[in-house]
């Protein structure tokens, strides 16, 4: 497992970036769920923020890109306004320990994941 970080270092209708050995991510925390993405615009392939940490429009309502302006759903990352509406950013999957780590997920853990939600 690689840890990100604790769940209580991201704050409710906010973001932050993460470099990690799978590439660039970011998470956003919305109503105290947590969602984890690639950091890649599906238009062009470049990361989505203006500033570091900086993911979300002015309103914290919705995922922007810096490039282009794209803007993306929190809960699903579809894009619905830009180059890209209709395509996904790609969401990464991550689970959260007793203690409040956020860890990506290894492939063993993801097929173990898997076999439970087949039960």
């Amino acid at each position: 497992m690689y840890v990100l970080c604790n769940l209580d270092d991201i704050g409710n209708k906010t973001s932050k970036g993460f470099q990690t050995p799978i590439g660039p991510l970011f998470a956003v925390k919305k109503k105290h769920k947590l969602y984890l993405y690639a950091n890649e615009c599906p238009h062009l392939g470049v990361n989505l923020e203006w500033q570091q940490d900086q993911f979300l429009d002015s309103s914290k309502q919705l995922i922007q890109c810096a490039m282009h302006g794209a803007q993306f759903l929190i809960d699903s990352g579809e894009c619905i306004h830009g180059p890209c509406t209709g395509q996904k950013l790609r969401q990464i999957p991550y689970e959260i320990s007793e203690t409040g780590e956020v860890m990506l997920m290894t492939a063993e853990s993801i097929d173990r994941t898997r076999a439970e939600d087949q039960k």
